[in-house]
C-alpha cells in the first residue's frame, strides 16, 4: 500500500519497541490458544471463532478480534463459555453493547451459558490492532494508527498536543491536515489530503 511505502525507515530502536507492542499485541491470541489446546475440544475452536467475528459497534469494518479487544475464550467443563475483552478506554460507550453482541452471537451458536469479562489492565493501547485489522482500515479509506510503542518512565508536559503526519489512505500523501480532533466516534479525528484534496478519518493514536 501506497501508506506502508510512506511510513519511512525505521531505527533499530523502534524495531524493538515494535516488536515488543506486536508481542503485547498477541498475547490475548496465545491465551486463546493455549487454553484451546488444553481443553482438546473442537467446541471451544468454535466459540472462539464466533467470538472473533463479532463486530467493533464503532468500526464494523474491524472484528473485535482484529482491533485486540478480544483477549481470550475459554470453554469451562460445566460448558459456560467465558469471554474476556479490553475496552478501548474505561468509559467506552460501545462496552455493553460488545457484551451484548458476544452473547447474541454465541448464543446463537448453541452456547447457551455464556458470561463476557471485562480486564482493564493491561489498558488497551491502538498496537493492538493487528495487521489484517490495519489493512482493512485502509481499504476502507480510514487512516490506521502509526504503532506508539511501549511508554515508560515520565510523561512530558505539552501545550498542545503533537503534531502527526498521517498518510492519506486514498493517494498515499503524507500532505494532510487535522480539520477535527475528533470525528463521528471519540477515536477518530477528521483529515484532509492536501494532495487529492479528500477527506478521511484517522483512528488516533493511543
Amino acid at each position: 500500500m501506497a501508506c506502508e511505502r510512506a511510513a519511512g525507515v525505521w531505527t533499530d530502536e523502534q524495531r524493538n519497541e515494535r516488536g515488543t507492542s506486536e508481542r503485547a499485541a498477541q498475547e490475548g491470541r496465545h491465551r486463546v490458544q493455549a487454553r484451546e489446546s488444553a481443553s482438546g475440544a473442537s467446541q471451544c475452536h468454535s466459540a472462539l471463532e464466533v467470538a472473533s467475528g463479532v463486530l467493533d459497534p464503532e468500526l464494523p469494518v474491524l472484528t473485535l478480534a482484529d482491533l485486540g479487544v478480544l483477549r481470550s475464550v475459554e470453554e469451562l467443563p460445566s460448558g459456560r463459555v467465558v469471554v474476556t475483552i479490553t475496552p478501548t478506554y474505561t468509559g467506552c460507550p460501545a462496552l455493553e453493547e460488545m457484551r451484548a453482541d458476544l452473547r447474541r452471537g454465541l448464543t446463537a451458536a448453541g452456547y447457551t451459558d455464556v458470561e463476557v469479562r471485562t480486564e482493564l489492565s493491561p489498558a488497551w493501547t491502538t498496537d493492538w490492532i493487528s495487521s489484517a485489522g490495519r489493512q482493512k482500515l485502509l481499504a476502507h479509506g480510514i487512516a490506521p494508527p502509526a504503532h506508539v510503542g511501549p511508554r515508560s518512565g515520565p510523561v512530558p508536559l505539552r501545550l498542545a498536543p503533537p503534531v502527526s503526519r498521517v498518510c492519506c489512505p486514498r493517494c498515499g500523501s503524507m500532505e494532510t491536515t487535522e480539520l477535527s480532533r475528533f470525528s463521528a466516534t471519540a477515536c477518530k479525528a477528521l483529515r484532509r489530503c492536501e494532495s487529492c484534496r479528500e477527506p478521511f478519518e484517522h483512528v488516533k493514536e493511543i
